[in-house]
């Protein structure tokens, strides 16, 4: 282990090696032996900051906020949107998808007819383009009539 890995372990970990991940344990030791003067720095650095954080104390909470807190767990709550309205956003949106199949459906449909024989011009249907003198002749048939 190197003294700038030892200097990141007593930072995240503390002084107390037992706290360490057990693969550096043995590492940390044989420089605390070899008395390196960079984990010694560091071991002293992390004791310190560990002395400040256990002697650290929360002040009491105020009883009228611990009062107010346990009332308002007990009260009851207003829905959220979702909740007053779940019960109709299923069955509208199953009836959006299928106006928006019958839309789609009507305007397949009318783009793979061909037009009315009253028309002067008659072409083929937007999917027709592989035989589109069948349909031309199809189309002529039934305007001779």
């Amino acid at each position: 282990m190197t003294p700038e890995r030892f200097a990141q372990l007593a930072e995240a970990y503390g002084a107390d090696l037992r706290r360490w991940p057990a693969t550096e344990q043995a590492g940390a030791e044989v420089l605390l032996e070899h008395r390196d003067s960079t984990a010694l720095a560091a071991l002293d650095q992390a004791r310190a900051l560990d002395s400040l954080l256990d002697g650290y104390r929360l002040p009491a909470p105020d009883p009228a906020l611990v009062r107010q807190i346990r009332l308002s767990a007990n009260t009851p709550r207003q829905p959220s949107f979702w909740q007053r309205y779940a019960g109709w956003l299923s069955p509208a949106g199953i009836v959006g998808v299928g106006v928006a199949g019958i839309a789609a459906g009507i305007l397949v449909a009318s783009l793979s007819l061909p037009l009315p024989l009253h028309s002067a011009e008659v072409l083929p249907s937007v999917f027709d383009h592989g035989d589109a003198d069948i349909v031309f002749t199809v189309n002529a048939e039934e305007s001779e009539q």
